[in-house]
């Protein structure tokens, strides 16, 4: 068995399973469940491992799953994730009528392919081929959503991070991965896929404003607007935009969860949550310390209160070249030259890049879809290429680490510096937090 035809019998296998493979992300998007509590798709993704016989564990970071494919030796490990949440989108045809919860950010494909890259490799035997182990990881809750929901799972020590891989770091379960990866699936005019580039850190806020209730028509002078208050503590945002500079991608987008009780009582409890959002943290460190200073002029202008939690966000993501090359070439050998690109910066953000400051990682893009990212016409339309495709180009790049005893994952390994370990990653957000 050659490598090239090792990478074509497990190709092969997932062809085979292709079918299951989709039904399994179309099932997924039926039922969109938010981070924390997908209980539901993350049983589906535990009834596929207990089919195909795998070692997992379950209930880590809450409804995260993992399981270990064991290869001819085990002292170094590629993982491939999955991520199981949903986004908010009320107006998405396929929402939870119940939650509002909807895949339009195609969470729902990357479950399955991970799956299908797990089907491939133990259909086809691989892992007796393979120099290194290969774990597939079910990670809830990567979309920092219902932040004042997950500040309280935080305050109850369910969790230490609203974000489901750093929740996977913080508990140990990627203490015995090496190299990580996962494709993430969106809309991409003029390509299939596309390789590298990178993404926004960001700190979470939740916000509180404080007043005092009174009769809105007959005594509005009794009471404290709260939502006045939030008001000018938006406005005091906006006046600072201008300081910020275009290089860093700042970006700050705060929403009103609570506005107050009723509209004939003056609102005296107004809730906010918001991202700052940059290109590098010391730039968001001081984006975020010029919001505060919004926010409680807001408050010192009624004479309300103001609470501002600044919560763990995200990490800045980058690209290990070397995988991205790897996964390049086999996107391209299966679905021919030209149809990857190489990504740019974006201003959005992952957990993804909490994990590349600690092992060599990549997140590459797949297309298939129409519509825009977390919005209403959100829709995969070429199901082979979203769900089937990623599982083949993820399993064809794992068999290329792995081979000859792993010798391409054990270089790459051993030539990245990390700019965090673990432990200094933990003490990074307990600083950067104050």
């Amino acid at each position: 068995m050659t490598k090239d035809e090792l990478k074509q019998k497990v190709s092969a296998a997932i062809a085979a399973r292709g079918a299951e493979i989709i039904a399994l992300g179309e099932d997924i998007f039926a039922h969109p469940e938010l981070g924390y509590k997908e209980f539901r798709t993350s049983g589906k993704v535990e009834e596929k491992f207990r089919e195909l016989g795998l070692s997992y564990q379950k209930d880590i970071a809450i409804t995260g799953l993992k399981a270990r494919l064991q290869g001819r030796a085990s002292d170094i490990t590629t993982c491939v994730m999955g991520e199981l949440d949903s986004v908010l989108c009320p107006g998405h045809p396929q929402a939870d009528p119940q939650t509002g919860a909807a895949h339009s950010c195609g969470h729902n494909a990357q479950a399955a392919s991970m799956v299908g890259v797990g089907m491939g490799l133990v259909d086809a035997g691989a892992m007796q081929y393979l120099g290194g182990d290969v774990v597939l990881i079910g990670v809830p809750a990567e979309e920092y959503v219902e932040i004042e929901y997950r500040s309280k799972l935080r305050q109850q020590g369910k969790i230490q991070f609203l974000g489901g891989k750093q929740q996977f770091i913080v508990e140990g379960a990627l203490d015995d991965v090496d190299l990580a990866m996962m494709v993430h699936a969106g809309p991409m005019p003029g390509y299939k896929m596309s390789v590298g580039g990178s993404n926004n850190g960001f700190v979470g806020k939740f916000i509180r404003y404080k007043g005092k209730e009174a009769h809105a028509g007959g005594a509005p002078h009794d009471g404290i607007n709260a939502l006045n208050a939030a008001m000018l503590g938006l406005m005091g945002i906006h006046a600072n935009r201008e300081t910020l500079k275009d290089d860093d991608t700042i970006r700050i987008h705060p929403i009103i969860t609570k506005g107050g009780d009723l509209v004939n009582i003056i609102p005296a409890d107004v809730r906010m949550e918001t991202y700052v959002r940059g290109k590098r943290m010391e730039a968001v460190v001081d984006a975020a310390r010029k919001v505060d200073r919004a926010l409680q002029a807001g408050a010192m202008a009624v004479g309300a209160e103001v609470e501002i939690e600044t919560l763990p966000g995200y990490l800045p993501r980058f690209s290990e070249p070397r995988m991205d090359a790897l996964y390049q070439a086999n996107a391209e050998g299966l679905l021919g030259a030209g149809t990857v690109s190489i990504g740019d910066h974006t201003t959005g953000s992952t957990d993804m890049g909490d994990i590349a400051h600690i092992m060599p990682s990549i997140h590459p893009r797949v297309g298939g879809v129409v519509g825009r990212g977390h919005s209403e016409d959100y829709q995969i339309e070429d199901k082979q290429l979203t769900y089937v495709a990623t599982a083949q180009v993820m399993a064809m790049t794992v068999i290329d680490l792995l081979w000859d005893g792993a010798a391409e994952a054990r270089e790459i390994k051993r030539t990245f510096k990390p700019l965090l370990t673990k432990e200094t990653y933990l003490k990074l957000w307990q600083d950067l937090l104050g």
